[in-house]
């Protein structure tokens, strides 16, 4: 069939344009061909449809609602919906097809991934787990103390300093995404094991190549985003939480049990250094989500 020959062949110069001009990996060139290759093998089934220009938005719609229907996730539709975009983007600048009918898709927005937390047992489960008999223990202890604490993220807790630090009037200073210094204010707890660390672990961890870093590495240098990634999933490991757990998780816990506990959004805004408040509002699902299971396990109608 003319139809298909014509419509195959332009996938093939669109596949050598993304290789050649575009200079795009050969596993995103099979992912698009792949996914035009199926709207082309479904378009030249449709009777009406038999050469580009008689593609219309309209038949486009009706392919992807057909994927829809058939089960397709929204991330993959939204796949189909870019390749498919980009396709045509190229047939209008090559003036193979008169008008560029799939320039007004819209893809689907990706699904927010609720941030992943534990629970404020488990929270203690894995510190209380967290002995203070050597430097490394006081030292980790303290460390995921105030990871959970103030919700530093990872490369904040890394560049902690002494000189940033202020126990007396519970606040540490750090410098976030953005080169943006903010105050995060530090709990009890976090006070007196990371005072317990300074006094009884860290000057048995400190030599000649040490800094003015909190958290050192048994080097005595500062600790590298893998060691201490290494060092949280350890230390959930043994304390047998349900599953190995990771640095960002208890920041996720301090914003979503502060919100669960009365906290103002902007307050927590502004101790996790969210430009965009936002960013900060996709605790509030996770906090939804948890009343949601608490009213169905409570309510007699629930």
């Amino acid at each position: 069939m003319k139809s298909e020959v014509e419509i195959k062949k332009s996938i093939e110069q669109f596949i050598i344009f993304l290789a050649t001009e575009r200079g795009l990996s050969i596993n995103y060139q099979l992912l698009v061909r792949r996914n035009l290759e199926k709207f082309a093998n479904w378009t030249i089934k449709q009777k009406n449809v038999l050469e580009l220009n008689n593609i219309t938005t309209h038949e486009i719609s009706k392919y992807l609602q057909t994927r829809k229907k058939d089960g397709l996730a929204p991330s993959s539709i939204r796949q189909h919906i870019v390749s498919i975009k980009i396709f045509f983007r190229f047939l209008s600048k090559k003036k193979i097809i008169s008008e560029d009918v799939a320039e007004g898709l819209f893809a689907p927005r990706p699904e927010a991934l609720l941030p992943k937390t534990i629970n404020e047992k488990e929270v203690e489960k894995l510190l209380e787990s967290i002995t203070r008999n050597e430097p490394l223990d006081m030292r980790d202890r303290a460390m995921i103390e105030l990871l959970y604490s103030s919700g530093l993220r990872l490369g904040e807790i890394i560049e902690a300093l002494l000189e940033n630090l202020y126990l007396d009037e519970g606040h540490i200073r750090v410098t976030g995404k953005g080169n943006k210094t903010r105050i995060i204010p530090i709990g009890k707890k976090a006070i007196e094991e990371i005072s317990y660390y300074l006094d009884k672990g860290r000057k048995k961890l400190v030599n000649s190549k040490s800094s003015s870093h909190i958290f050192l590495s048994i080097r005595g240098t500062k600790l590298s985003p893998s060691r201490i990634w290494q060092i949280v999933r350890d230390r959930s490991k043994r304390a047998n939480l349900k599953q190995p757990i990771h640095p960002h998780q208890l920041r996720h816990s301090f914003a979503t049990h502060l919100l669960s506990g009365g906290a103002d959004l902007r307050m927590i805004q502004e101790m996790l250094g969210h430009a965009d408040i936002s960013t900060t509002q996709a605790y509030t699902h996770v906090d939804e989500k948890g009343l949601r299971k608490i009213h169905k396990k409570y309510h007699p109608r629930g």
